[in-house]
């Protein structure tokens, strides 16, 4: 009876853990599925007789071993020739019509998974080995540790499985996996990964595979390498729908094509949307699909001519710091950043790195003159990953945060618990100064196209502007004749800025930058108060009774409005004609504007966080969920969203917004949405 009942618990395991990681459709809750899986292991425990080597239980708990033994691959792997621009694909595709005497029949293009390139193999539908890329002909051996990951099947789904089976894969880590990790091997101030293929590489290369379980990898079959007593083929992606149908996990943002017309396309979608996959690709992989056609164009010393790798703009570059200076922001945080030897890194030249904090840069220990990996991720502000500690000369050095302010020279300190140092000059720092009007003329703020950086720098030179009421008042004919200034420019920027005089009161709440007042707080302030006069002069008690407001955001206003320099300014920016008291019947919404909808909130929004946006649909009479179905009426998408989210709302239909317009939505309703 317990033979049986052990043999019916792998089956239901396996089952489950296909349906799972192969199909994304799990019946069993993951309660339920721990439940079986602690059954069968207290079954084995007690019949040890009974445990088979690919028995679920075994993926873990294995022996830690001493050395990876060399292991020989049943067919060799190549390496790819690199292509980087359309007319790459269009000499690799003349090149394969020459010696067919006709173009492809057709492509596969899949995305290039930036992991560790692993070699299963099954016999009789089990696993028998799992090694490391190697040179091409020979790897190692890392059976036990590819065993503890639960994508990778023990044995092969259904009955009639080949005699021997060869894959392909790349084991990677996914990017919310990589975060943990880190954040874990910090607070045990253990090894910090830069990127995601190094820490996947890590943790599959590891002596005990017990730490290899504990960390979140996962992999992609994309080739088969050599099939014996199995059914035949004529194309590559008939290929692939085999090895998934036997429980093998290949990618869905695989596509054949039929034209290099079309590959381009997908590379350049592959491209555009590498930063919401959850996972980190570097490229895109085209095959011919046709086998008979792989097998006439075969192979040069070193790569199939059937195949080459596009490569995107890397994202990571070797370069030297130079040095690590500062800047002040609008409320007076440090921010070190570091100067960097010009280098190209993800489409652009960085010459400026942020290093984010001194813990961060004490934590990664980088020092001036080190050589630095730098990364630029899409439109992300350039960072300095970590150093390169082996090609250290010993004249590099350690950087201590300055004790004054290079802007203004006061002090700067850092309060007991908080992460980031401050300036204490207040506005007196020209810095924090700048910083401040380009935040409260930004996007998130009053809006003013064309103010800035650049324009904000000229005015802060020429004396014209000192504080936001400024902007409404300075004279914007003084830059006629400038530089880059004539009478369209002047124009432009003189309608924006009246245009931005009429901005609700939540906007310019937002825009003053007073601490801890985001979008959604500024419109639950507007809405009670109605207006900046009204809300300088309650009380602190009052502030924070209005629902959503808590006690720190309170004593925060409160404290902003007791500044004599605060009050003159709300005084000033009325007299300039801004909007500092809403009109009743335009004051925030009330609580039905977005009655009947649903909305999922995914990724990071610039002045609120998720919570706050969520709750800021509620109060209008919406709901929130936590996934996309054919009921959402939007997705909302900030910094970082789920990838699997967008594809579903994709896939659905689903109105796909930005912060901007679920700001517009808050403010006007459901006919904000595209």
């Amino acid at each position: 009876m317990s033979a049986e009942r052990i043999e019916d618990l792998r089956a239901q395991i396996r089952d489950h853990s296909y349906r799972y990681y192969i199909l994304d459709d799990p019946v069993v809750s993951d309660a339920q599925f721990d439940a079986l899986v602690k059954e069968l292991r207290e079954l084995e425990e007690a019949h040890p007789e009974l445990i088979t080597p690919d028995s679920p239980t075994q993926r873990i708990g294995a022996p830690v071993t001493d050395l990876f033994r060399p292991v020989r691959h049943l067919r060799p792997l190549f390496s790819l020739d690199n292509a980087e621009a359309r007319a790459d694909l269009e000499a690799w595709e003349a090149r394969m019509e020459r010696q067919l005497g006709r173009a492809p029949s057709g492509y596969v293009c899949e995305l290039k998974i930036d992991g560790l390139a692993v070699v299963l193999t099954y016999r009789d539908g089990r696993l028998a080995t799992g090694a490391t890329r190697g040179d091409g002909t020979t790897g190692e051996d890392i059976t036990t540790n590819l065993r503890t990951i639960q994508s990778i099947p023990l044995r092969l789904v259904g009955d009639d499985v080949p005699a021997v089976l060869e894959v392909r894969g790349e084991v990677y880590m996914p990017y919310d996996a990589f975060e943990e990790l880190n954040r874990k091997q910090a607070e045990r101030g253990g090894q910090i990964f830069a990127n995601p293929r190094n820490a996947a590489a890590g943790s599959v290369r590891q002596k005990d595979p017990a730490v290899t379980a504990d960390r979140k990898v996962d992999i992609w079959i994309y080739q088969l390498g050599l099939i014996e007593a199995g059914p035949g083929f004529t194309t590559h992606a008939e290929t692939m729908d085999y090895l998934r149908s036997l429980g093998l996990r290949t990618n869905p943002s695989s596509q054949r094509v039929a034209t290099v017309e079309e590959v381009y396309n997908y590379v350049a979608r592959a491209e555009k949307d590498r930063h919401r996959m959850p996972y980190q690709t570097d490229g895109v992989v085209v095959k011919a699909d046709s086998l008979a056609e792989q097998t006439t164009l075969g192979y040069t010393a070193k790569a199939p001519r059937w195949a080459i790798a596009y490569k995107f703009p890397p994202e990571e570059q070797v370069t030297t710091l130079h040095d690590i200076r500062v800047n002040i922001g609008r409320t007076g945080a440090v921010t070190p950043f570091a100067v960097l030897e010009p280098v190209f890194v993800g489409g652009a030249k960085v010459s400026l790195a942020t290093l984010h904090n001194q813990d961060q840069i004490a934590l990664k220990d980088v020092r001036i003159g080190d050589k630095v990996v730098v990364r630029r991720a899409g439109d992300v502000i350039p960072e300095v990953v970590g150093p390169v500690t082996a090609a250290r000369t010993g004249t590099e050095r350690v950087w201590e945060m300055p004790a004054t302010c290079p802007f203004c020279g006061y002090p700067i300190v850092r309060a007991e618990g908080e992460a980031v140092a401050r300036c204490t000059g207040g506005f007196e720092c020209p810095s924090r100064v700048r910083e401040w009007l380009f935040h409260f003329a930004g996007r998130g703020g009053m809006d003013i196209e064309h103010l800035g950086y650049k324009t904000i720098d000229l005015l802060l030179e020429m004396g014209l502007i000192h504080d936001p009421a400024d902007i409404f008042t300075f004279d914007v004919t003084q830059l006629l004749g400038l530089e880059g200034w004539g009478e369209t420019s002047v124009t432009n920027l003189a309608r924006a800025i009246d245009a931005a005089r009429d901005r609700p009161v939540s906007r310019l709440l937002t825009a003053l930058g007073i601490r801890h007042v985001g979008g959604t707080v500024a419109r639950t302030l507007a809405l009670r108060f109605g207006g900046l006069p009204a809300l300088i002069e309650a009380a602190e008690e009052e502030i924070s009774g209005v629902e959503g407001i808590g006690p720190v955001i309170a004593k925060e206003v409160r404290a902003w409005s007791l500044d004599p320099d605060n009050r003159r300014l709300v005084t000033r920016l009325a007299a300039a004609g801004v909007r500092v008291v809403d009109p009743v019947d335009e004051a925030a919404p009330g609580s039905d504007l977005l009655a009947g909808t649903i909305f999922v909130v995914s990724g990071t929004l610039e002045g609120m966080t998720r919570e706050e946006a969520e709750a800021a649909v509620v109060a209008r009479g919406g709901k929130t969920t936590g996934s996309v179905s054919s009921k959402t009426t939007a997705l909302v998408v900030g910094e970082s969203p789920g990838a699997s989210k967008t594809r579903r709302a994709e896939e659905l239909g689903i109105p796909i917004i930005d912060g901007e317009t679920f700001e517009k939505v808050l403010e006007q309703g459901p006919r904000a949405l595209p």
